[in-house]
C-alpha cells in the first residue's frame, strides 16, 4: 500500500475517522438509558463481567479483582477531584497489599468537552491489558488535554498510549476500539448503572450501597460490619487515603477502633 512519511493512506483515514469520532465524542453526552438492558439483573457492588450489553467489556479493576474488599469509584477522567484524588486511591490500594481493589465506572459530567473521548480512549487502551497504566496517565495528564481540541487530543491519547505501551501497543487497533460501538457501549452501561446508584458528583465512592462522602464539610460516617466509622469534616487527601485503609480492615473483620 502506498505510504507517505511512515504512515499508509489506509492509516491516515482511519486517523482522520478517529478524530471525526472524537469530535463528536467529545460533546456527546452518554446517557445510558439503554432500553434492551435491564438493570435489574445486575448486581452493582460486584465486579460485572463482560457482556453484550456493556459491548463485552467488563468493569475495571484497579488492584486484584479477586480482593476481598472492593471499593467502587464513579469518576470522570476530565474531573480535577478524581486527578488529584487518584495517587491517594492508588496508595491506598498499595499499602492494602492484595486486599483492597478499587472498581473504576465512567460518570461523565455534561459540562466536560473532553470526558467521554478521555473514557473511550481508557477503554480502548483496556482492551489491550493497559488501563491502569492509561488511567494513570489521564489523570496525571489531565491539564494537557482537557481543553485541547479534537484533532489535539487525538494526537495525545495517541502518545499516551505508545508511551503506556513502552511502544508495544497496537495503534491501529487503539485507533480502531477508541471508535468502536463496544467502547461507546461500555460507557453508556457505566453511565446507566450510575444513574441508577443516584450518582452527582465525582468521585463518588461506595462500598456495600453506602457513599464514602469523604468532601462533605459537614462530614460523613460509614458503618462497616457493626463497625462505624465517623469524620466531621471534609477530609484531605491522606486522610482519605486512610480512610479507604480503614474500611479495608472492617470489612475484613479486624478492630479498628482506637
Amino acid at each position: 500500500m502506498k505510504k507517505y512519511k511512515g504512515f499508509s493512506v489506509a492509516g491516515a483515514i482511519g486517523i482522520i475517522a478517529v478524530v471525526a469520532f472524537l469530535i463528536i465524542a467529545g460533546f456527546l453526552v452518554i446517557d445510558g438509558n439503554n432500553k434492551a438492558t435491564n438493570y435489574n439483573d445486575y448486581d452493582f457492588y460486584s465486579v460485572i463481567e463482560p457482556d453484550e450489553h456493556n459491548g463485552y467489556i467488563g468493569d475495571n479493576v484497579k488492584g486484584d479483582p479477586q480482593a476481598p474488599v472492593l471499593i467502587f469509584e464513579y469518576a470522570d477522567f476530565q474531573c480535577p477531584g478524581c486527578a488529584s484524588i487518584n495517587p491517594r486511591v492508588n496508595s491506598a490500594i498499595e499499602k492494602a497489599d492484595g486486599k483492597l481493589a478499587i472498581v473504576y465506572r465512567n460518570f461523565i459530567l455534561s459540562y466536560h468537552q473532553n470526558g467521554t473521548a478521555a473514557a473511550s480512549a481508557a477503554q480502548a487502551a483496556g482492551l489491550q491489558g493497559y488501563y491502569k497504566a492509561y488511567a494513570d496517565k489521564l489523570f496525571s495528564e489531565q491539564a494537557e488535554w482537557e481543553y485541547a481540541s479534537a484533532s489535539e487530543r487525538t494526537a495525545l491519547f495517541q502518545k499516551y498510549f505508545t508511551e503506556v505501551s513502552n511502544g508495544e501497543g497496537d495503534l491501529e487497533k487503539f485507533n480502531s476500539d477508541l471508535a468502536s460501538e463496544n467502547v461507546s457501549k461500555k460507557i453508556s452501561f457505566d453511565m446507566g448503572i450510575a444513574k441508577r446508584v443516584d450518582i452527582a458528583s465525582t468521585p463518588a465512592f461506595y462500598i456495600d450501597g453506602q457513599l464514602i462522602d469523604w468532601s462533605n464539610r459537614e462530614g460523613g460516617s460509614i458503618t462497616i460490619n457493626n463497625q462505624t466509622i465517623t469524620w466531621e469534616t471534609n477530609l484531605t487527601g491522606e486522610q482519605f487515603e486512610d480512610l479507604l485503609i480503614r474500611i479495608a480492615k472492617a470489612k475484613l473483620g479486624e478492630d479498628i477502633s482506637e
